[in-house]
């Protein structure tokens, strides 16, 4: 595949559905905004049936849904896809405890416990963004790296505060 081939199998624009936001705290804006540069900076995002990328993505929740809808950058063709957000339920639940945790052992704790609780946090996050992306597919194909930064918006997402 060459270089302007896979160029465009890549995402250049991610918008995020405000009614879907919940309240956030500002560790997870912050885990937002990073997830969404780190995702611009660098990704493999491949849809079936379209290859006129690069994409633009908007996210947003609807009926316990994650909803993708993609498009062309040039705001050509698009497809919208769903995934159920019921099987990432019990991770995210244990993400976000486990995030708090670990928010408040930065504070406080030793760097042995915040070390602890770093590794299972991210554990977690493994989990979840291979679970994502095998949601995903057959119809969009994303790397690793993609995948866990797209859990993370998930996460945000989901999140209600």
């Amino acid at each position: 595949m060459s270089t302007a081939e896979r160029s465009r199998d890549r995402l250049a624009e991610i918008t995020l559905d405000t009614k879907s936001l919940g309240r956030a705290n500002a560790n997870t804006e912050h885990e937002r905004e990073v997830a969404i540069f780190d995702i611009l900076d660098g990704n493999a995002f491949r849809v079936d049936g379209l290859d006129d990328g690069p994409y633009k993505l908007h996210l947003s929740v609807a009926d316990d849904r994650l909803q993708l809808s993609i498009v062309t950058a040039n705001d050509g063709d698009g497809i919208e896809h769903a995934v159920a957000l019921t099987p990432l339920k019990r991770l995210m639940k244990d993400y976000f405890m486990i995030c708090e945790s670990y928010y408040e052992a930065v504070r406080t704790a030793p760097p042995a416990r915040i070390q602890a609780i770093d590794v299972s946090r991210r554990a977690l996050h493994d989990e979840g963004s291979s679970l994502l992306r095998d949601k995903l597919l057959p119809k969009i194909i994303v790397d690793e790296d993609t995948a866990r930064r797209l859990f993370t918006l998930v996460c945000s997402l989901h999140w209600k505060g």
